[in-house]
C-alpha cells in the first residue's frame, strides 16, 4: 500500500513523496528512506525499488528533493548537496515519527548523486543501521573532469565567475539544461543521460524539468562524498556500481569502496549507468539490495 506524504525541513521547506506500508508486517517495520539523484524525480523508477522492498516486508519513504518534482523550494532545479543531504537527516527524523516505522531500524538508499549523499548520511548520521549507493557519485572534481571537455574548462569557469557576480548584484542565478543532444552545452552531456531523462518524459507524465542552475553545475564539481567512505563503518555498506558507467565511472567507484571498512559489499553489474534502474539487470540488483537490508535491519 502506497500514501502521500509530506514533511518539513529544518529550516520550513516542504518536501512530498510517499510512504510505501510493509506487506505483512503488524506494528512498526523496519524502513528505507530513498530519494533519486541529479535533478531526477521519484517518479523515474523509484516506485519500482520502493514496491520490492515493501513485498519483503520493508517499508520505503520516498520523497523529491528541495526546489524538484513535487517539493517545494527556490529556486527551481536548484541543487545542492548539502541541502539535499539534510534532507534526507529531515526525512529520517519525520520517518521515526510513524507508526508505520521502526525508528531504530532505518536503512537509507541512494543512487548516483544521490548515491552520494548516502554515503555521507551514513557517515554522520549513527540512526542510519545499513546504506545501499547505487552507481554513486564518488568524487565531482574528477568525475566532470571527465565528463567535459578539457578545452572547455576554461569557458565554464569563467561561466561560473560571471554568474556569482551577477547573483551577487540581485539577478537571477544563471541555468543550464540538464541534458541535451551529444555536443550541446549541458550538465549532464552524455548520450546515454539524454536517452534516459526525454525519452522517459516523453513516455511519461512527471514534474522533471530540462534545466538547472549553473551554480548547481559549480557545486557539483566541488562535491567529493567519497572521503567520508572511511567513516561510515560500523553501519553495514553495500556499494553497486555498473561495469559501462560513463556518468559514475566503474573505475572511480571500485577505487573508493577500497577505502570503506566492514562490513560491506560491492556489485557489479553489466550495463551502463540509466540500465541499473529497469530490466533485467533490477531483476539482478534489486534482490541484492532487498536481502542487504533485511539483513541488517
Amino acid at each position: 500500500m502506497r500514501k502521500n506524504i509530506e514533511f518539513k525541513t529544518e529550516d520550513g521547506v516542504t518536501l512530498r513523496g510517499w510512504l510505501y506500508e510493509a506487506k505483512g508486517v503488524k506494528g512498526p517495520a523496519p524502513t528505507v528512506v530513498m530519494a533519486h539523484g541529479f535533478s531526477a524525480v521519484k517518479e523515474m523508477f523509484l516506485d519500482d525499488y520502493a514496491a520490492f522492498f515493501a513485498e519483503a516486508g520493508i517499508a520505503s519513504l520516498v520523497y523529491d528533493h528541495r526546489n524538484l518534482g513535487d517539493s517545494d523550494g527556490t529556486p527551481r532545479g536548484h541543487i545542492v548537496p548539502a541541502e539535499q543531504i539534510s534532507g534526507y537527516r529531515d526525512a529520517i527524523s519525520y520517518a521515526q515519527t510513524l507508526p508505520e516505522v521502526d525508528p531504530n531500524r532505518i536503512g537509507i538508499w541512494g543512487s548516483s548523486y544521490s548515491g552520494g549523499h548516502v554515503l555521507v548520511v551514513a557517515a554522520i548520521d549513527r540512526r542510519v543501521k545499513c546504506v545501499v549507493a547505487q552507481v554513486p557519485l564518488v568524487g565531482g572534481m574528477e568525475t566532470a573532469r571527465r565528463l567535459i571537455r578539457g578545452d572547455h574548462w576554461k569557458g565554464l569557469r569563467e561561466g561560473f565567475v560571471a554568474d556569482r557576480m551577477a547573483r551577487m548584484r540581485g539577478e537571477a542565478p544563471g541555468r543550464i539544461p540538464v541534458t541535451g543532444p551529444e555536443g550541446t552545452p549541458s550538465a549532464l552531456p552524455t548520450a546515454d543521460t539524454y536517452d534516459f531523462f526525454i525519452e522517459y518524459s516523453k513516455a511519461n507524465k512527471t514534474k522533471w524539468e530540462n534545466d538547472v542552475t549553473l551554480h548547481s553545475v559549480e557545486l557539483f564539481t566541488e562535491y567529493e562524498p567519497g572521503i567520508y567512505i572511511p567513516r561510515i563503518s560500523p553501519t553495514p555498506l553495500l556499494m553497486v556500481a555498473a561495469l559501462g558507467d560513463h556518468l559514475t565511472p566503474f573505475d572511480m567507484t571500485a577505487a573508493a569502496f577500497e577505502t570503506a571498512l566492514e562490513p560491506k559489499k560491492f556489485l557489479s553489474l553489466p550495463c551502463m549507468h540509466f540500465e541499473a534502474y529497469t530490466g533485467d539487470i533490477f531483476k539482478m540488483s534489486a534482490p541484492v539490495q532487498r536481502d542487504w537490508f533485511k539483513t541488517y535491519l
